[in-house]
């Protein structure tokens, strides 16, 4: 799933290709990924790109003064073009979700980005809205990690009376916007910190090293995805990740077996020396396997 470092690299690559352009024609290809009908999605075209934002993992297209905002869920992506199909885009089972077509420099090609979502749990969602408020994903975010006003002291006070695990916490984007699960993972290897650690019980130094967790982590993910071509930030991604997605492999700090406890539809990965003091987290699902 993208999450905020990948999001704002898309945002800013975006700033960079489509801002001042025309933005032509916003072309479904999928019944389900436009969840808004008023205004219409043809109201954007013929307005002018003024500015490209970034909300949590929202994406956030201004043109003609209403607000193209874009969710990429899971398994979405977005895949730029320099030079669009003339024929438009056909409706079918394919991983097309959404095609904006973008106006040409002089007399050069039209370009423009698909929207596409691998898999079968077609979850992609776009909105036309005249504020991104509109949208209840935008609507209900916490603070952004990296904004300059999120402070230690933030934190702390976003932890306060919280009894969930701690990964739970960092993955709610009620709570804070843009980390998902291989961010959590990241940041918690980082914090040399449980996954399953209650955050209430979080003392300050705790607080404190969590809270520069995810501002290192976050802020170098970002510098490392600013200028990567949109087609390759999933493999930049992946290759910074230090503990996310690498179960059995060697942790790159203390050198012990990164391990793994799986749910029904996710898993976290984890080093036990690093985070846990060399204990095994139980893995539910396997321990049901066990029975």
């Amino acid at each position: 799933m993208p999450e905020l470092p990948e999001v704002e690299a898309l945002r800013e690559f975006l700033d960079g290709h489509a801002v001042g352009r025309v933005l032509l024609r916003a072309q479904p290809a999928a019944v389900n990924v436009l969840k808004t009908y008023d205004p219409p999605l043809t109201a954007l075209e013929g307005g002018t790109v003024t500015a490209v934002a970034r909300h949590g993992k929202f994406l956030d297209l201004t043109a003609g003064g209403l607000h193209l905002v874009i969710h990429l869920a899971r398994a979405g992506w977005l895949r730029w073009q320099d030079a669009l199909p003339d024929a438009p885009p056909r409706p079918g089972k394919g991983p097309l979700a959404l095609r904006v077509r973008l106006s040409a420099e002089g007399t050069g090609p039209e370009p423009g980005f698909d929207l596409t979502e691998a898999g079968t749990q077609k979850r992609l969602a776009v909105y036309c809205v005249t504020d991104p408020a509109q949208v209840p994903g935008v609507a209900r975010l916490g603070p952004d990690p990296l904004a300059a006003d999120f402070t230690e002291e933030s934190l702390a006070a976003l932890l306060t009376g919280e009894r969930r695990q701690i990964k739970g916490v960092l993955r709610d984007q009620s709570v804070l916007a843009g980390i998902g699960n291989a961010y959590s993972d990241e940041i918690l290897h980082v914090a040399r910190m449980s996954p399953f650690k209650a955050a209430a019980r979080l003392g300050p130094e705790d607080t404190a090293r969590l809270y520069a967790a995810v501002r290192d982590t976050l802020t170098e993910a970002v510098e490392r995805s600013r200028g990567v071509a949109a087609g390759q930030l999933k493999k930049e991604k992946k290759s910074g990740l230090r503990v996310h997605g690498r179960t059995g492999e060697p942790c790159p700090v203390c050198g012990d077996t990164v391990r793994e406890v799986s749910f029904s539809d996710s898993s976290l990965q984890y080093c036990p020396t690093c985070q846990t003091g060399g204990k095994l987290l139980a893995d539910r699902r396997m321990s049901r396997l066990l029975k």
